[in-house]
């Protein structure tokens, strides 16, 4: 089982440059409020839309949402679908928000 990720190691990977798809499974008016540029799928259109990231099967995925409850269910589907390497951000864009706020 992969092992999630803090926002302390994304935005390191976010400086870094590193080579992974950030994916946000929030709803289209969250992500127009606030987003951290990851590609946009909402949880509930995840299975219907999981080609337009099939390049990414064997590739890091990052996945949030707010809190870190969707990305959570997301990142099971994304498991169960054969995406090998795939992390829930712990505490989403709150936690995100609470970490550029300190």
């Amino acid at each position: 089982m992969t092992p999630d990720i803090t926002v302390k190691e994304l935005k390191t990977k976010l400086t870094n440059q590193d080579d992974f798809l950030l994916l946000d499974v929030r709803e289209q008016m969250e992500f127009d409020t606030f987003n951290l540029n990851g590609k946009l799928i909402p949880l509930g259109s995840l299975m219907n839309r999981i080609e337009e990231i099939e390049e990414f099967k064997d590739k890091e995925i990052i996945v949030h949402c707010r809190s870190g409850a969707r990305s959570a269910t997301a990142k099971h589907i994304l498991q169960q679908a054969g995406y090998n390497d795939v992390k829930n951000l712990l505490g989403g864009v709150l936690a995100w928000i609470e970490m550029e706020n300190i």
